[in-house]
């Protein structure tokens, strides 16, 4: 619990300049043993911390550390020098106790990313390296690289309960794409913009979704221009995908060579063009669809196991071209070439 502290400007008895304005409280975490104070600005809460801790870790606490200072010019709390710091208070805490303890990354719940969203921009702006990769790997756990990390959050989606009224993966995209943008990585851009392309343009103008919270760590819920054009291209790709599916990898579907029932198999695939034709709606998404066709025909006993498998794997196969364009659609490089830059 955080303890109140009061601190009065001037010089003390041992020529000490004091913090100005004063200290509200002391926030944690508070080392009696540190040998630095840092004192975040608009609401002001200290946290008393070791040098020596921040400049191995940092290359911007370094860099501070080896200016030489005259004395008379150090502004002192408690017999330590104090740093200044514009940084939201809470994430300021969680930063320096994942310094100490290692980060804590869940995703419970809407709180469990707006945590994450603190410690990946405080890891950027002080260029804290290994937290910023472990932030963003976690970050790609839930918005993933791969098309087996897509059905795996779309599996999660369809069966976790709601929590505090949101559903998973609890964050919306569009602060996820936003987060992504702020802090300067593109490894999660392309699936942030794939889930973001199933909601409605007028609800991404609204900015009044549940998902879109406000919170001082809770990143923009605002599109950015150059997004909208992103939006507007991973929506159309997106729609190209289904009616590719449905017309040419079911609707012009033959009988495969081995197959053992040639009347009936490219009549049962006929029949799962025109219910998918029949289905699908504007915001339909194509992978998780394909996986449902593949369950529907597995299912039916009129088309023979030749058929079936066939049909599988070519599904398998486009799914897979489909997830691997899915950067190229808005100009990024391969998935590949951004997990290298964001994550290595």
């Amino acid at each position: 619990m955080a303890s109140e502290v009061h601190a009065s400007p001037g010089v003390n008895r041992h020529g000490e300049v004091h913090a100005s304005p004063g200290v509200d409280r002391h926030g944690e975490p508070w080392f009696e043993d540190g040998n630095i104070v840092l004192i975040t600005r608009e609401e002001p809460i200290a946290f008393r911390v070791h040098r020596g801790v921040l400049a191995r870790h940092s290359e911007v606490f370094q860099g501070m550390f080896q200016i030489p200072q005259r004395a008379s010019d150090c502004e002192m709390y408690e017999g330590c020098q104090v740093v200044r710091m514009h940084d939201i208070p809470s994430e300021l805490s969680n930063l320096i106790t994942a310094l100490y303890d290692g980060p804590s990354f869940a995703n419970t719940g809407i709180k469990d990313f707006l945590y994450l969203a603190g410690i990946l921009r405080l890891s950027t702006k002080y260029f804290i390296h290994h937290l910023r990769i472990q932030a963003t790997r976690y970050l790609t756990k839930t918005w993933a690289r791969t098309l087996h990390g897509h059905d795996d959050m779309v599996r999660t989606a369809l069966t976790a309960p709601m929590v505090d009224n949101l559903t998973y993966p609890y964050a919306h995209p569009l602060h996820v794409l936003n987060l992504a943008r702020e802090v300067n990585i593109q490894i999660v851009i392309p699936s942030a913009l794939y889930f973001l392309s199933l909601y409605p343009l007028t609800d991404l103008i609204r900015a009044d979704h549940p998902k879109l919270v406000k919170h001082p760590s809770s990143p923009s819920p605002e599109m950015l221009p150059h997004d909208l054009q992103n939006y507007t291209l991973m929506f159309q790709h997106r729609l190209n995908i289904i009616l590719h599916f449905v017309r040419h990898i079911c609707g012009e579907r033959r009988a495969s060579a081995s197959c053992s029932n040639e009347q009936s198999c490219p009549r049962a695939f006929a029949l799962l063009a025109s219910r998918l034709s029949r289905s699908w709606q504007i915001r339909t998404g194509p992978f998780h669809y394909m996986t449902q066709a593949i369950e529907e025909i597995s299912r039916d006993s009129t088309v023979c196991n030749a058929c079936s498998q066939a049909f599988h794997l070519d599904v398998h196969t486009f799914r897979q071209k489909a997830w691997d364009e899915l950067p190229s659609v808005i100009g990024l490089p391969s998935w590949e070439e951004m997990e290298a830059a964001d994550t290595s």
